[in-house]
């Protein structure tokens, strides 16, 4: 081996990029940096990452992570018993704290599932510029981590605590107050009038603690959300009197998911959304289960005309 051959080899091995005959190793920090940003989250964690040392450094560059975004990961796969586990909430929870050290304040959109309030706390006290915070099926999130984000993160204009069901009206209540420019708002429940899709791999605790105050929420968007343009609180438990109290607080609403709302007529529907001139709703079209009211063989259909009142709903 000449000199020049030994003097490559020792470069190629102090910077961890030993791939023979690659200048990958010669790439300036900045032209990585610009590579690097066209590969995904998940990318980014599961190739330069691990390549070298120096590639696991620029991977840390704050520009690359204005937003800590696994929803793809959740949306491409059936939920599973594994996400539910304490562990699986651990390695989340590390990859957030992770993102939100590397941000270095510049994070402005976390969208992730099955975290919990140590990472969503820690993320509060370092995100002033969040403005989208989507957190889904999140079993440990509660309103001690959401106070947090309330005071914290004033700059939110979109919410997505779906399936968090240790998130009270009290954290709707702190968000309307403190986060004024807050346009989107998904309040989304769990299939309760069929929970048979659940079972086996939601906790069943989880699943029997679904909120029951969904008119004390629909009183809080209504009162202190009053900007809101796109709600959707599917299945929620809400009355007719807790729609009406929505309805009159949020009148720039332009769409509203009542998906599931099997406590609604269609009477109720109309008279609480006939103030709202440009407003899409969707509404409960339910087939409800005779599972759930042990009706006889056809009886679940004179149950439904009699709750929706077809001759106002038509489904």
């Amino acid at each position: 081996m000449d000199n020049n051959e030994k003097k490559e080899e020792e470069e190629g091995e102090g910077s961890g990029c030993t791939e023979p005959g690659s200048d990958w190793a010669d790439l300036t920090r900045e032209c990585l940096t610009n590579i690097l940003s066209r590969l995904t989250l998940e990318h980014l964690w599961l190739g330069p990452m691990l390549v070298c040392k120096s590639w696991l450094q620029a991977c840390t560059d704050s520009s690359l992570h204005s937003s800590f975004d696994v929803e793809p990961h959740f949306g491409t796969n059936t939920d599973s018993p594994r996400f539910w586990t304490p562990d699986f909430e651990r390695k989340i929870d590390s990859m957030l704290r992770s993102v939100v050290v590397w941000s270095d304040h510049s994070l402005t959109a976390i969208r992730t599932r099955h975290c919990s309030d140590l990472a969503l706390s820690f993320a509060a006290e370092r995100c002033p510029n969040l403005e989208v915070l989507s957190i889904k099926s999140c079993q440990n999130v509660t309103d001690a981590s959401m106070v947090k984000i309330a005071f914290r993160c004033t700059k939110l204009r979109e919410v997505d605590i779906s399936y968090c069901y240790e998130i009270s009206h009290e954290s709707l209540v702190l968000i309307g107050r403190n986060c004024p420019n807050l346009k989107v708002l998904k309040r989304n429940l769990m299939n309760w009038l069929d929970p048979s899709q659940h079972v086996g791999v939601v906790p069943n605790e989880y699943l029997s603690a679904c909120p029951q105050d969904g008119d004390s929420e629909a009183a809080a968007i209504g009162k202190y959300m009053p900007y809101l343009e796109h709600l959707e609180i599917q299945f929620s438990k809400l009355s007719g009197k807790g729609l009406t109290l929505l309805c009159e607080g949020c009148v720039n609403l332009k769409y509203l998911d009542l998906s599931g709302c099997a406590n609604l007529t269609g009477r109720d529907i109309a008279n609480a959304s006939s103030n709202l001139k440009v407003l899409e709703i969707k509404k409960p079209n339910l087939y409800i289960p005779r599972s759930v009211y042990h009706a006889d063989r056809y009886g679940h259909w004179r149950l439904y005309d009699e709750r929706f009142q077809t001759d106002v709903f038509r489904i």
